[in-house]
């Protein structure tokens, strides 16, 4: 028999819950029992398991055998592995790596196609400047509700489902382009194609679902980091080589044909892929949601109540604000790049977008780097050395986007543009190394918060490029990002120090030998039931009755 327990081996249910809750019946069921059979009963119901362990899907069925697995995992820990190997695509672990970046790429793809274009839509259909910006603000919003929408949804549906029903989505919108007759088109199109961007959700909920905190940091940059690589790669296979391709050998010249027709080529890529990762990858590593429901291994859950909870955490805010200012000025870049070279420096388009995709290239390294460098800092410091190097990044993000705006000449202009979109991404590993511990039971709703001020910096930074020069806007933007990078002095995160004072609270898990399981009901000025979980390897479990009517002693051997 095997018994499930979590961290400090304590788990707390509310008493004050709906009749449905299965909390209800344990105080009754420890006032009644005292036997080895009861408890048995008791700790192999899935549906009880699941709500003593906080709303994660653990205990009954699950898809695969610890044996299976070909990495470590931690089975007090829903079977999440300890460790990456970027070679493998065995399931479960790995095959959601690898599927879950890979669509990111593709939603990435779909999401930038259009922007290298802009410029030629706008000289071959007469759109002012104005519609240009709104339509890539208008993007961006379709991806901000989406997000707030995504994160809660998540827990109810996981993160496979979703992730293909998004990019599906938004890769037949993407194939429309070729449709656009004027400026208001082109902010509907872009409306509905921003929904692409809220794909970055589902990549973090699929992360923290399959790996544990430890390496979280890594897994989350290296993920997102190769996913967001798509929005500087489509820059360079759209503006330099798909649209020259199709204007001079397909069309003859013609580019009003070959901007109106080359987004079919990333549509069609992130429709496929969407189809293929729904079949060939799992939610988590215990199966996917619905096989878990199927079997009563995990309960429905409100999605209402996830976002509720999510929004009532102080720390997703600062971050939000924080991820305004990293995940934010890389969406803006992604707009904004190829339009300035070219405006300031009289490039061609193909030429522009070749030097805007550096910017998103640099996700290739850097965003996974700012996450390993996160969790480093982690194991000698705790979280106050992950606060500590967030700051640094974002500080140094800050300093470069401020000389950026200063300088006059292509060169120059290219290499700082490199040297802060590092620090960018750097700053957005970062962060999602920070992410799971804010509320680990509502990792979905935090997500959904955090992710959304990506997109809620970007609209504000592409309404400053939208009314004001260039030079103004980059300065607004760096002194924008150095003031949102102090807020990390008051992100105080329970059981991890903050920056400048707490402590980490060391968690253990429950040792070999004997341990005490208190029953019976609180007394009446109490609101929690306090459950000790008893139990790590079974072998045999025997009963204890002691003088204490309330204590029950389990041996394990």
């Amino acid at each position: 028999m095997s018994l499930s327990y979590r961290d400090s081996g304590v788990i707390r249910a509310n008493k004050k819950q709906s009749p449905q809750d299965p909390m209800e019946s344990v105080g009754q069921w420890m006032e009644d029992n005292k036997s080895v059979a009861s408890l048995r009963s008791m700790m192999e119901d899935p549906t009880l398991v699941f709500a003593l362990e906080g709303g994660q899907p653990i205990g009954g069925w699950k898809k695969y055998e610890v044996s299976q697995y070909t990495l470590r995992v931690d089975e007090h820990d829903h079977d999440k592995a300890k460790e990456v190997h970027l070679f493998s695509v065995d399931r479960p672990h790995m095959r959601a790596f690898h599927c879950s970046w890979f669509a990111l790429f593709c939603a990435f793809l779909i999401w930038f196609s259009i922007s290298p274009l802009l410029s030629q839509i706008r000289d071959d259909l007469d759109i002012s400047n104005e519609d240009i910006w709104t339509s890539s603000l208008a993007s961006l919003q379709g991806a901000l509700f989406m997000r707030f929408l995504l994160g809660p949804l998540c827990h109810k549906f996981g993160p496979r489902v979703l992730f293909s029903i998004v990019l599906c989505l938004a890769s037949i919108i993407t194939a429309c382009t070729g449709l656009i007759e004027n400026g208001e088109h082109l902010i509907i199109l872009r409306l509905g194609i921003g929904m692409a961007g809220s794909c970055v959700v589902m990549t973090h909920y699929w992360s923290n679902s399959m790996f544990t905190r430890d390496v979280i940091g890594t897994v989350n940059g290296l993920c997102t980091g190769w996913g967001n690589m798509g929005g500087g790669i489509t820059q360079l296979l759209v503006g330099s080589l798909l649209y020259p391709t199709f204007r001079t050998y397909v069309f003859d010249g013609d580019t009003e044909m070959a901007w109106r027709t080359v987004c079919l080529i990333p549509a069609a890529t992130a429709f496929v892929t969407a189809i293929i990762i729904f079949y060939i990858s799992d939610d988590c590593p215990l199966g996917n949601y619905r096989e878990l429901k199927k079997h009563k291994s995990m309960p429905e859950v409100s999605a209402t109540e996830k976002l509720w909870a999510g929004a009532k955490n102080f720390n997703a805010w600062l971050l939000f604000i924080q991820y305004a200012c990293s995940f934010g000025v890389e969406l803006t870049m992604n707009n904004a790049a190829s339009l300035y070279f070219r405006d300031e420096f009289g490039l061609s388009v193909e030429a522009a977008a070749a030097i805007a995709s550096v910017c998103g290239s640099l996700n290739l390294f850097a965003r996974g780097l700012g996450g390993f460098i996160s969790d480093m800092s982690m194991k000698s410091f705790g979280m106050r050395g992950r606060l500590w190097v967030h700051t640094v990044f974002l500080l140094a993000e800050g300093a470069l986007v401020l000389v950026f705006s200063k300088v006059e000449t292509m060169t120059s202009s290219i290499i700082i543009m490199i040297a802060f979109s590092f620090f960018v991404q750097a700053a957005e590993g970062s962060t999602f190394g920070i992410v799971p511990y804010v509320d680990p039971a509502n990792t979905g709703s935090i997500t959904g918060i955090v992710g959304a001020g990506g997109s809620t910096g970007a609209i504000g930074f592409g309404m400053a490029f939208r009314q004001l020069g260039y030079g103004d806007a980059f300065f607004i933007m760096g002194c924008a990002i150095m003031g949102t990078s102090l807020l990390s002095v008051i992100i105080s995160i329970k059981k991890h120090s903050a920056m400048f004072w707490g402590k980490e609270e060391k968690s253990s898990h429950t040792k070999k030998g004997k341990r005490k399981l208190k029953s019976g009901r609180p007394k009446k000025h109490s609101n929690n039931y306090n459950i000790h979980a008893v139990a790590r390897n079974a072998g045999s479990v025997r009963s204890e009755h002691s003088a204490d009517p309330t204590t029950m002693t389990i041996q394990t051997w």
